[in-house]
């Protein structure tokens, strides 16, 4: 995230994705000479093959359609948006790699969905627009870069500025010191809800995200070559979660929109979501916020990852992947696709080179994250798929309804759910 479930639905504005298109000029890579012979366009620049571009999100059909008409007003190239697919996506997708029917770009997930299909990507290592994907943000494969990601989501705690200092909240003993002064004054210093991400699969993340290789991490956990319960990481993550547990509301007792109202209404301090909860603030005038991160183990920064990102077909024509980089080319560096990006797509940018005005404060403060390379990765991602609703929401769950289980039985209860899940 993988990302299927309710609390995706704000995530998934994880898979939010968005982008396209070209401009005239030979690429790094470019396959055929563009000789004085070649055709031109009306502005003089050589004329790219026709191409065309699938993706899996409704939202953005519409501004993909009239993106690709300004591609071609400034241009006089072409490229043919498909038909987005919903939740038959996927499947469209694989019998039109497979019977070697395009699409030239196409938009995949991060995480499994990336590595489903990455015998199809082209390596655009080489490609002049990669050099501005923001640190830690670019789709890769086996060490290539093979994705541009579509813009960032991020999560940490969202605080009230007016009863949290940053400062004061930078590991797990002034956590510790703010959840008891909270409680104190009668306000709820940090409250999670019962939905399954947001009880558990967020807040799980940043453990993983700290280990030297989460990946690798996660595939020696699901080997049984390591254990939750031994790592040092999560066993702080266990002893935040029993603070959580003594000093704030029940989180099973709380839903996603008693979470958000709760803190809008200044009765909770922080909250650990993501930019996507920003819709539930809007209307909050008098509210300033912010977001920071989780301090297990010192971490100081936000957990960032793309839901997913544009990836050329390697099976296309060579005159069609010249054309798909020349698009994503003028997608990602001519003012009319930046501004799409942010204005049409009303993505966070993951680029470098793309400024992004008028954001709310959450998605400032990840898109600073971005920029600065201050992030840690999503590496829920790579969990065995099912297991955050399936396994670890249920341990967690009975964790906050147990009075007497402790941080260190909770990780054992972790781990052995995990093992369960990954046979």
């Amino acid at each position: 995230m993988k990302r299927t479930k309710r609390a995706f639905g704000f995530l998934a504005m994880m898979v939010l994705i968005a982008s396209l298109v070209a401009c005239g000029g030979k690429t790094s890579n470019d396959s055929a000479d563009s000789g004085s012979d070649s055709p031109k366009t009306s502005d003089g620049t050589e004329k790219q093959a026709k191409i065309s571009l699938f993706q899996s999100k409704v939202e953005i059909a519409e501004a993909l359609e009239k993106l690709a008409n300004k591609y071609k007003e400034e241009t006089g190239n072409e490229i043919e948006v498909w038909g987005s697919a919903g939740d038959a996506y996927m499947t469209q997708l694989q019998a039109k790699l497979a019977a070697k029917e395009g699409p030239t770009i196409f938009s995949v997930a991060s995480g499994a969905e990336t590595e489903k299909f990455k015998s199809y990507y082209y390596d655009m290592s080489n490609e002049d627009y990669v050099k501005n994907i923001a640190p830690h943000m670019a789709l890769e494969v086996d060490g290539k870069i093979v994705g541009v990601p579509t813009g960032v989501e991020g999560f940490g705690l969202v605080y009230n500025k007016s009863l949290v200092d940053p400062k004061d909240v930078t590991d797990l003993a002034s956590f510790t010191k703010t959840m008891e002064s909270m409680k104190a004054k009668g306000i709820n210093g940090l409250s999670l809800s019962q939905e399954a991400y947001f009880l558990v699969g967020h807040i799980l993340n940043t453990p993983f995200a700290l280990q030297a290789d989460p990946q690798a991490f996660i595939e020696k956990l699901n080997k049984g070559e390591v254990k939750m319960a031994d790592t040092k990481e999560f066993q702080e993550f266990a002893k935040f979660m029993e603070v959580i547990k003594k000093d704030s509301v029940n989180p099973m007792e709380v839903t996603y929109d008693t979470q958000m109202g709760d803190f809008a209404t200044g009765k909770t301090a922080m909250v650990h979501q993501g930019n996507w909860s920003y819709g539930m603030l809007a209307d909050y005038d008098n509210l300033d916020i912010g977001m920071m991160p989780l301090p297990i183990a010192g971490n100081n920064k936000l957990s960032v990852d793309i839901p997913g990102g544009w990836v050329i077909n390697n099976g296309a024509k060579p005159e069609e992947i010249k054309a798909a980089n020349a698009f994503l080319n003028w997608l990602y560096t001519s003012e009319t696709g930046k501004n799409a990006i942010v204005k049409e797509f009303k993505f966070i940018p993951a680029m470098t080179n793309i400024e992004a005005d008028g954001l709310d404060p959450l998605s400032q403060a990840v898109f600073e994250a971005t920029k600065s390379g201050q992030t840690i990765p999503w590496a829920m991602n790579h969990f065995p798929e099912g297991i955050i609703v399936n396994d670890l929401t249920p341990v967690t769950a009975d964790f906050f309804l147990n009075a007497n289980m402790t941080g260190e039985q909770y990780l054992k209860n972790l781990d052995a759910a995990w093992a369960k899940a990954a046979k």
